[in-house]
């Protein structure tokens, strides 16, 4: 029983390219709730990214990019929606800023769009002074109201030239174009930046972007175009890395990460070695085809060998996984002063034997493995969003151990809503922030280096494929008014009073948050039912004088509302008189 004991330990290592140490995924304590507070300089934020939030698609010399594109073609979208205007976020910078300084954040994370300061993506064509300026005033505003910014410079939005012209991240020419872009930012606002993250979840825009085609560019090259896609993701990242470093860190003084997103996968059953292995393979595939790279200069040995195993089985004469010479592996190794780690849910994995035949490659396949969700998991709006905080912990900690205890900033964690009828108290998002942030908690009482937590996100806003149909923000967007008035969830006082005690006290006192934070959204609603009201007479108006109009219009834009703003206002009265019955 030992020597099995060894020669399966032993099998993990292997699998487990460079680790310091194994992660052990027979340790399935989940726990119960810890009362506690966060390390002294912890760091509290909230997010977004440029095409979700600013609007202005082709205002003020700003260029198109994959995302303006791919959102103006019919049926790429839910109701074939678009982030043509969306929150207005380029024109309300003082309205936004002063959100921020409600809730007390120590940090602000937003992406700068690429074509907004280079309009083809090539700088040598042309660079737009008026999107540097935007960008500097945002900048020296969450600076005068002392918010650190956190700045990603690709969440995306890709320039449509460099894709057209180029076929955008399968060509090897982005990286030095990718680079450009880094580099003028780093020179226009490289002297108060202190953090910059280089690529936001790119297994994302690598498989949703390149292999199914839900994304943009929509192209859909399975087997090959998200591992292509990446490995120039992985390059361009190390390059900008490399260029901050030699020409800019001693003058500037500020760090260069990355943020990777990641599900947990929790094997089905922890006694069974298959189930343990595919679980590893998922979080592999996930989060180590780009951290370990980065951190040990190569892509984890078991994707190597599952892809090149089922390459050959295709007849193909190389790996569909392209490969690091021995210079770009110590060229990568190490580029990363801190990672950004974005995490919302998880999956319960096992073993899947899937068939190695010609035209069925693709990324998913190579995998070997199915993905299972527990019925009893809390699903409160995205179908694809489980509310599983244990996982949270279980993933930062496998990060620990992976890749030597980095220094971790949180970049993404929260969950949305999914209803037509407005709903600001959100008691779900409470719900989920406070485990999730609890199980983040124990993670650092564990050892792991979490530095800091963004919430997802500050505001509702584009949500790609889903459009507006999903909403992440602590302040909800009205978005059928022009001005796209905020109005606070229950959620931001409770996240407001998590950052003021800089964790969770005693039991009592977050009971008696949350019953708070459910209190001052009912006067919200009603804030918000008035508006609503006065938004549908106005289109009942508008609509007497177009006999035209379909009668699809008149459901979507009449009957709902009104069904909703009488839902917000009964809610409303009976919290009311609820809370008089028990006072």
């Amino acid at each position: 029983m030992l020597v099995l004991f060894l020669v399966c330990h032993v099998f993990m290592l292997v699998l487990c390219l460079s680790a310091a140490e194994d992660f052990d995924w027979t340790k399935n304590d989940h726990g119960s709730f810890y009362y506690g507070t966060f390390p002294a300089g912890f760091s509290w934020g909230a997010g977004s990214s440029a095409y979700q939030t600013e609007g202005a698609w082709d205002k003020d010399g700003k260029g198109l990019s994959i995302w303006d594109v791919f959102t103006h073609k019919k049926g790429r979208i839910q109701q074939n929606e678009t982030g043509d205007s969306s929150c207005e976020g380029y024109y309300k910078i003082k309205d936004d800023v002063s959100l921020i300084n409600e809730l007390k954040l120590n940090h602000y994370r937003f992406s700068i769009s690429w074509p907004r300061l280079i309009p083809t993506g090539i700088k040598s064509d042309h660079i737009n002074e008026r999107g540097i300026q935007y960008y500097n005033d945002l900048i020296d505003h969450l600076l005068e109201n002392k918010i650190t910014p956190i700045v990603t410079l690709y969440h995306w939005d890709l320039p449509q030239v460099l894709q057209e012209k180029y076929g955008g991240w399968q060509n090897i020419s982005m990286v030095n174009h990718f680079n450009e872009f880094a580099n003028l930012c780093f020179e226009k606002f490289g002297n108060r930046i202190k953090y910059w993250i280089t690529f936001n979840n790119p297994w994302s825009a690598a498989v949703e972007g390149y292999e199914t085609g839900e994304h943009a560019p929509g192209l859909k090259l399975r087997g090959t175009g998200a591992y292509r896609a990446a490995h120039h993701m992985i390059k361009a990242h190390a390059k900008v890395w490399h260029t901050y470093d030699t020409q800019w860190r001693a003058k500037q003084k500020g760090m260069v990460g990355i943020s990777l997103s990641g599900d947990w996968g929790e094997p089905v059953d922890i006694s069974n070695q298959k189930d343990i292995e595919a679980a590893e393979r998922y979080v592999q595939f996930y989060l180590g085809w780009f951290a370990t790279p980065i951190f040990h200069g190569d892509y984890p040995q078991v994707m190597k060998d599952f892809i090149g195993r089922k390459s050959i089985q295709q007849g193909l004469s190389t790996s569909r996984l392209p490969t690091f010479s021995p210079q770009e592996k110590s060229y990568i190794k190490g580029t990363c002063d801190f990672l950004g780690i974005g995490h919302f849910t998880t999956r319960y994995i096992t073993q899947k034997n899937s068939p190695s035949t010609r035209g069925t490659s693709s990324y998913f396949l190579d995998r070997d493995l199915a993905e299972l969700v527990d019925p009893r998991w809390p699903d409160p709006g995205s179908e694809w969003l489980y509310a599983v905080p244990w996982g949270f912990r279980r993933l930062l900690n496998f990060v620990k151990t992976q890749y030597g205890n980095p220094m971790i900033y949180v970049t993404e964690n929260g969950v949305s809503e999914k209803m037509l009828c407005t709903e600001l108290c959100d008691e779900w998002r409470i719900q989920y922030l406070k485990d999730y942030i609890n199980e983040m908690l124990k993670a650092i009482k564990d050892g792991v280096n979490v530095k800091g937590y963004t919430a997802w996100s500050l505001l509702d806003k584009f949500e790609w494929d889903e459009g507006f149909s999903e909403r992440f923000g602590l302040y909800y967007v009205d978005f059928r008014n022009k001005n796209k008035p905020r109005y606070p969830k229950a959620s931001v006082q409770f996240y407001k009073r998590i950052i003021s005690s800089n964790g969770f006290p005693n039991q009592r006192e977050v009971e008696n948050w949350r019953r708070k934070a459910v209190e001052t959204c009912s006067s919200s609603n009603q804030l918000l039912a008035a508006e609503e009201q006065r938004s549908t007479a106005a289109n009942i108006l508008r609509l007497i004088h177009d006999p035209l109009t379909s009668h699809m219009e008149m459901v979507t834009e009449i009957v709902v509302p009104t069904v909703c703003t009488l839902s917000i206002l009964l809610s409303a009265i009976f919290l009311m008189f609820l809370l008089r019955r028990r006072n």
